[in-house]
């Protein structure tokens, strides 16, 4: 199943087909945790068709409950003539929200401006740029195939964000040394099953990921978190350690190529080990800084310490990616 999910994921990046549209309940679930961070913000949605968006449906049906000042929706030009056939768009538009006017609590379509751009709509042209620089913070579902140069553009305009990615992000060189610096880190409502609206003419082979609903397919992924630069409580709370280090140390072996120990699971960290550890790469989802210090990602470490690609070995076997830690608190 993991490897139909990933040849899934391949087509769609092979094709550009990068239309994943986040369903609302999923939304909803994670922004509960954020709503100090809006108040009186330009939130910007710089990847959603605004006319089915949402993210553009959540914000401004609660834009008086968060407090926002604005909020900017724009997508990238429909081309595509099978995609969301009754929401076809000769031009790339952007809408602007500032709050209702009439006192009914509702958007109102005559209180949303809606703007034509003279572009595409494309996240990385000067139209959306200008819009972008005017933000305070950014949430959306960007484009798979181009998530390691969105998110380079969100570090480079020094914006908060909130945005949907896969798991494996998390092991992009580029990526990867964000979450070090302790410039991104993951979101609370991680793991699980969600459920993408995407176009009928998308090829998914494996049939327990796909759905219809209102005559509407959707397709599943079960490795999907949010990433972000906001503060939330899940990443201050200390993961609880129980096993011990002295006494088991046949559970914990030595890497072949790199002087650390390999931990199976984020459960089994030794509570009392001081030095290097290379845990899965989830850990990165229960991660509290001020608990643990990263130290690398094995690829990286084992090239510099031997000069070979390779990741950690275990009895001449490459294990999958591990994250070397150290415990703080030890």
């Amino acid at each position: 199943m993991a490897k139909s999910l990933n040849n899934n994921l391949k087509k769609a990046k092979a094709g550009k087909n990068d239309e994943f549209y986040t369903e609302l309940t999923d939304i909803e679930k994670e922004l509960r945790h954020y709503r100090d961070h809006f108040k009186d913000k330009v939130v910007f949605c710089n990847c959603d068709d605004p006319r089915i968006s949402n993210f553009f449906l959540y914000f401004s049906y609660n834009f008086e409950t968060l407090g926002l000042k604005k909020l900017i929706t724009t997508c990238y030009k429909n081309q595509n003539q099978e995609r969301f056939s009754d929401h076809q768009s000769e031009k790339a538009i952007w809408l602007e929200y500032n709050g209702d006017k009439n006192g009914n609590k509702v958007p109102d379509p005559e209180e949303i401006g809606i703007h034509y751009l003279k572009g595409d709509g494309d996240f990385r042209s000067a139209e959306s740029i200008a819009l972008l620089k005017e933000a305070d913070i950014v949430v959306t579902n960007p484009p798979f195939s181009l998530f390691r140069e969105y998110v380079a553009q969100l570090v480079e305009y020094d914006k908060k964000f909130l945005i949907i990615g896969n798991q494996n992000n998390l092991t992009y060189k580029e990526i990867f040394k964000l979450v070090k610096e302790d410039k991104i880190w993951t979101g609370v409502d991680n793991g699980g099953t969600k459920w993408f609206k995407v176009p009928d003419h998308y090829d998914i082979q494996t049939e327990t990921r796909i759905k219809t609903k209102d005559g509407q397919k959707y397709f599943s992924f079960g490795s999907v978190y949010w990433f972000t630069n906001l503060d939330n409580r899940k990443r201050h709370d200390d993961i609880i350690l129980y096993k011990t280090y002295l006494g088991n140390e046949s559970e914990y072996p030595v890497y072949d190529n790199y002087n650390a120990i390999n931990v199976n699971k984020v459960a089994d960290i030794p509570l009392d080990y001081t030095g290097a550890m290379g845990v899965p790469i989830t850990f990165i989802n229960k991660y509290n800084p001020e608990q643990f210090e990263i130290l690398g990602i094995d690829r990286v470490l084992v090239e510099e310490a031997t000069g070979k690609v390779s990741r950690f070995r275990i009895n001449e076997k490459e294990i999958y990616a591990r994250v070397l830690i150290k415990n703080k608190k030890v």
